[in-house]
């Protein structure tokens, strides 16, 4: 228990440190893909997050989920990829191909959908190669290129207000 109160610490420092010098990118295309990240200990409706996005016109074959949970469940699809405690090293590196491969893609759009900070998801947000990048407003401000504040139950107006936004910014 301490340890991992001690890798915590340890991971969200070096992650402080390397938010220093992050670049901000330019994107002006149309967003065709999304990835999700989302922390399923905190917000159990990640498939109505999903329908939301697909009515809001992402089709759903270009939907990509990394979920976390600290206690993973059996009965989980084994489409998703599955981001656990276990794979971030003392480093702030992921150790885990499946997670990384999902961080590698070039997503038009990454939602950042959970609003405690974790260090394994402030490290997967960090590390994704995505375009723009869309979480709460209670994390680090550096890690998403665009904030919501909104409660995380709240999935339909935060996808509402998403959109709102991105189609205010020519994205979609």
């Amino acid at each position: 228990m301490f340890l991992n109160y001690l890798k915590e610490f340890l991971v969200k420092k070096i992650l402080k440190n390397s938010l220093l010098n992050v670049k901000i990118g330019s994107f002006s295309s149309a967003i065709k893909t999304v990835g999700l990240i989302v922390d399923e200990g905190y917000f159990n409706h990640t498939q109505l997050l999903i329908k939301e996005l697909v009515i809001s016109g992402i089709a759903e074959e270009n939907i990509e989920l990394l979920l976390y949970k600290s206690k993973l469940n059996v009965n989980l699809a084994s489409s998703v990829t599955k981001l656990e405690t276990s794979h971030l090293n003392w480093k702030a590196q992921i150790k885990n191909e499946a997670v990384n491969a999902f961080l590698a893609k070039d997503f038009d759009l990454l939602v950042n959908y959970y609003d405690v900070d974790k260090a394994v998801l402030l490290v997967a947000t960090h590390e994704s190669k995505a375009k723009f990048k869309v979480g709460f407003s209670t994390i680090d401000k550096r890690l998403n290129n665009f904030m919501i504040n909104v409660n995380p139950e709240n999935y339909k107006v935060f996808v509402q207000e998403l959109f709102r936004y991105l189609k205010i910014l020519n994205k979609i």
